[in-house]
Order: structure tokens, then sequence, then C-alpha cells
């Protein structure tokens, strides 16, 4: 009883005709009821219930606080079954935020049919050359590349991912074409500069072993999208999502360079906040992106 709200408490009460009755529904025994109440009109200052040793009655203030007590729960049952209905229906705004070339490429056409599907769902999207702090931006996803960088957020892995190396056959046919890792130290290569990271050191595995390589070449950007370009253009090599260059190799624009080596940490994955866990609108549209990317991978040639 000592964990029941005033309100209730007293709601319960004035269904019975005396403490005693009221004790059962309440778990304590009538002594303890008649202390809760003692110590509740003592509180407020008033005198809430007529009591007699047969029954009980409610004073003017005691209908009062019962009238207005009775509208001030329902409110709060209102307003419970509407948080509880917001976790298993998606429904509110959603603020999503990944990086240029993904989020404009997959991450928006992804949403465009997500909008349909779930058309109470309002969705802002933020498309920023570095990943946001999802908390400090309130965003409620947050569509990153490689191994989630913070403990504050969960994170699910949206599709399995690597970093290839490539070119235009153009720029192997006059410059050659590396044979190891580290002929690659020789060779006019595109830089992005993205996030903190050292941006021209590239990571490759060959699934046996690991190399880190320095790079460096006349052109460099914090956008994808001109990376690849200029590398369509045949200005030299780059290292690029297979996600960003898979179209370019299918056309013969780009050709994959050092096929047997690759940057592997770069699974893409969903974040968001601990606090949203529970969130239908969170849960759904990351279900959603799952199941797209899983069908657009088992298509892809």
């Amino acid at each position: 009883m000592s964990n029941t709200p005033d309100l209730v408490f007293f709601a319960v009460l004035a269904r019975h005709p005396s403490l005693a009755s009221a004790a059962p529904e309440l778990g304590v025994t009538p002594p303890a009821v008649s202390r809760r109440l003692a110590a509740l009109e003592k509180r407020l200052g008033v005198r809430l219930f007529h009591r007699t040793t047969r029954r009980l009655s409610l004073t003017p203030e005691g209908e009062r606080y019962l009238e207005e007590g009775g509208r001030i729960l329902r409110e709060i049952d209102t307003l419970e079954r509407s948080l509880v209905a917001s976790r298993e229906q998606p429904r509110g705004l959603l603020r999503i935020n990944a990086t240029f070339g993904f989020g404009r490429r997959h991450l928006a056409p992804a949403i465009s049919d997500f909008a349909w599907r779930y058309p109470e769902v309002e969705v802002l999207l933020e498309l920023t050359d570095k990943p946001l702090d999802l908390t400090a931006h309130a965003m409620d996803i947050g569509i990153r590349f490689g191994e989630p960088p913070d403990r504050r957020v969960l994170a699910r892995k949206i599709v399995t991912n690597r970093r290839l190396l490539c070119a235009a056959p153009g720029y192997l046919v006059q410059h050659g074409e590396p044979a190891t890792p580290r002929d690659l130290a020789g060779h006019q290569c595109i830089v992005i500069r993205e996030n903190t990271s050292a941006f021209n050191n590239w990571q490759l595995s060959d699934g046996h072993q690991q190399t880190l390589v320095k790079v460096r070449g006349p052109l460099s950007t914090n956008h994808g999208e001109v990376a690849v370009d200029w590398a369509v253009a045949g200005h030299g090599i780059l290292l690029r999502s297979e996600w960003d260059i898979a179209p370019m190799l299918q056309a013969g624009q780009l050709r994959q360079v050092l096929p047997d080596w690759a940057d592997v940490s770069a699974d893409i994955h969903a974040l968001y906040p601990q606090r949203h866990h529970l969130s239908a609108k969170v849960r759904v549209f990351i279900d959603f992106l799952v199941d797209r990317f899983a069908a657009y991978r088992a298509t892809a040639p």
C-alpha cells in the first residue's frame, strides 16, 4: 500500500462503505488503512471522510478530491496507454543522420518507400560529411560504416560491406597495376578525408594478414562521390565502399585493383541511443533497412 499513489488509495476507499472493507483490496490491515488516511488528511489539511463505526461518507472536500482526482487518474491512464501504443505502433518524428554519399544514393530511396508503408512516421534525414553525436543533436538513428565507436549507443548491423581498391581502365593502362599493397605507395591515389582518422593510411586485409599502406596523390576530398568521379576520370586509385562503386564496376568505368585485398572494417550499422531500444519507429525502420538491403545484396551481380 505504501507504493500506491494517494489518489488511487483514496479512490479505493471511496468505493467501500468502511475502512475495514477496503483493507483487503489494498492488501493491508484496517489499522494501516486508518493510519494512511489520517496521514493523507494531515498532509492536505482537510477532512476527506465523515467516519462512524459503521460507515464512511465523503465530506465536500472529499467529493472534490475524488472528482478532480478521478479526472487526473483518467488523464494519466490515457497518457500511459498512448505511450504504450507509441511503442507498439510506429508514429512520430524519426530523426536520422547519415553521410552524404550513402545517404543520398541508398538511404533516401529507402526512406521514400518506408514513408509510404508507415505514413504516421515523419522522417527528418540530415546528411553530413562527419557523423553527428546522436545524443547531442537529438538524433534517433545514425547510419555508420565500420565498427560502432561509442558505448553509449546500441548498434545493429544493416549489411556486410567492404571497401575495395579500384581505378579507371585508362589509368591502369598508363600507370600499370600494383602487384602488392606496398606498390600503392608509388601510385597516384585519391584520398578521402573523413572523420578524424589519418586520411592517407589504408588498412588492407586479404583474409589472412593485414597491412597498413601510406598513400599519396594530387587529389583529396571530404566527399565520397567527388572522389568516385575523379577515379572514373582516371586520376588515380581509390579505396571506396563497394556499395558506392558497384555500378561503375559493373559498367566497366572502374576496375578492381588488388582484388584479394580490401578494407573489411566497413560493415554498415544503424546506431541508436539506448533510450530508444523499445521505440516502435526506431525498431521498424531498422528492420525495414535490414530486409531491404538483404534483398538488394541477394539480387546484386
